[in-house]
């Protein structure tokens, strides 16, 4: 359940009208290619995890892969990502409380959810658990919801509805109407929004069973969540002409207003909302528990050590939801805009994380198989090879990036980042030599 709230969020039920508008119904092929890509890069990530559970995830991978250098740059870039996203999701939920409720302003609306967060991630693990599985549930109840009604709706079950046929798959330009150029666009357009599985191997490392909790959740989260995003997608451009869809705006609402569902906005809007707060929820611990592991290996400051009786690293937390605070102000004084900014700061960042991933995993599968190869119980399909696509995939998406004009300033923007993370890395590591 965390990895399926982790991930079906905003980027699904808004933004994925961007990419039809692209694509047109090849959307469908869109998100295959970008669920592949994130498929392959979790069972990288499944195989290394369910091997080494490690709470730091990745960056303990990446250290034990590459040295110290790469566990150092990628955790602390991923807490970058994470704590920035955090702080956009708490604006993205302000702004849609602030249209329910205008009395209170959006800055408002964000302290409010920051402080809520904060005091639960402060308690014990399992209200944290309680909290995402419960969130994660809505999601999913909504998405199958969903599901039922528009292929009932394809197949003229509903009431004042008829068979839809292939017309709206084949008519206006055919299955590919922009061609496969718009296919690559749409995988520009919707590839992070399969961001945020990565946390379900954080969370393994504190469950009873690591190794066998992140081998199951990674197994069943990834086909679940292609199920989802493309039986989505499926019926969406079955049901609607593609290009009735507008950017921006909600193909979900669009297609339950065509079958007749009373108040489609409003229910997507109470959707969206949770979707917000969930990923909010699930970004603050999987930052908090990153910075704790840097600070096991002294890559981040001791203090962030302090653990609770109750098993929560608070001093971790209270360090990364901060920025969620920072951005209280920054909503004051710049509401409109600032959403813009924040996005275009970590736009590939995730791209950037997910390469790391890719090559300690081509270095650590050989150590492992030399060193305990009973270990893999989760092993990566068509080791090498596949891995290699995989970071072949990744670089095209950033050369696709760099080539659209929308796109360049988030590239630009993550890589100075990414630079900025390197050279501190590097510095480090020069100090400890010479020492």
């Amino acid at each position: 359940m965390l990895g399926l709230g982790g991930v079906i969020g905003a980027g699904l039920f808004v933004g994925s009208g961007g990419g039809i508008a692209v694509a047109g119904p090849g959307i469908v092929v869109s998100y295959l290619l970008a669920g592949a890509l994130a498929m392959l890069v979790m069972r990288m990530l499944g195989e290394m995890s369910a091997a080494m559970p490690a709470s730091g995830s990745f960056s303990v991978h990446a250290e034990r892969a590459l040295g110290r250098w790469a566990g150092f740059s990628v955790g602390w870039l991923y807490w970058f990502l994470l704590v920035v996203v955090l702080a956009v999701e708490a604006t993205g939920a302000a702004k849609i409380a602030h249209g329910w409720l205008p009395d209170v302003p959006q800055w408002g609306w964000v302290l409010l959810f920051m402080v809520v967060f904060t005091a639960s991630n402060l308690t014990a693990v399992r209200n944290f658990g309680e909290f995402e599985f419960w969130f994660a549930a809505l999601k999913v109840l909504a998405i199958v919801a969903f599901l039922v009604l528009s292929g009932l709706a394809v197949f003229g079950v509903l009431p004042d509805t008829d068979p839809v046929g292939l017309a709206n798959l084949t008519g206006r330009g055919g299955f590919l109407p922009h061609g496969w150029e718009g296919v690559v666009s749409g995988v520009l357009a919707v590839v992070f929004a399969f961001g945020g599985l990565e946390v379900v191997t954080i969370a393994a490392a504190e469950s009873d069973d690591p190794a066998r909790s992140v081998a199951r959740a990674v197994r069943s989260a990834v086909w679940r969540i292609l199920f989802f995003y493309i039986g989505s997608m499926l019926v969406i451009v079955t049901l609607l002409p593609w290009d009735s869809f507008v950017p921006g705006e909600s193909p979900y609402v669009a297609v339950l207003d065509s079958i007749g569902v009373a108040g489609a906005g409003q229910i997507m809007n109470v959707v969206v909302f949770v979707a917000l707060l969930s990923a909010l929820n699930a970004n603050l611990y999987g930052s908090s528990r990153m910075v704790f592991s840097l600070a096991e290996r002294n890559e981040a400051p001791q203090g962030l050590l302090k653990v609770s009786g109750g098993g929560v690293p608070r001093r971790a937390v209270l360090a990364s939801v901060s920025f969620g605070f920072v951005s209280v102000l920054l909503n004051l004084l710049w509401p409109e805009t600032i959403f813009l900014y924040m996005l275009n700061a970590v736009g590939a960042v995730l791209l950037f994380v997910w390469a790391l991933i890719a090559v300690s995993q081509l270095r650590l599968r050989r150590k492992i198989e030399r060193a305990a190869p009973q270990t893999l119980v989760l092993k990566m399909w068509g080791f090498p090879y596949l891995t290699w696509a995989a970071l072949a995939g990744m670089a095209a998406v950033l050369v696709l990036m760099v080539r659209d004009d929308g796109a360049r300033p988030q590239v630009l923007w993550s890589a100075g980042a990414t630079a900025l993370v390197l050279a501190v890395a590097g510095a480090r590591e020069l100090r400890a030599r010479r020492a």
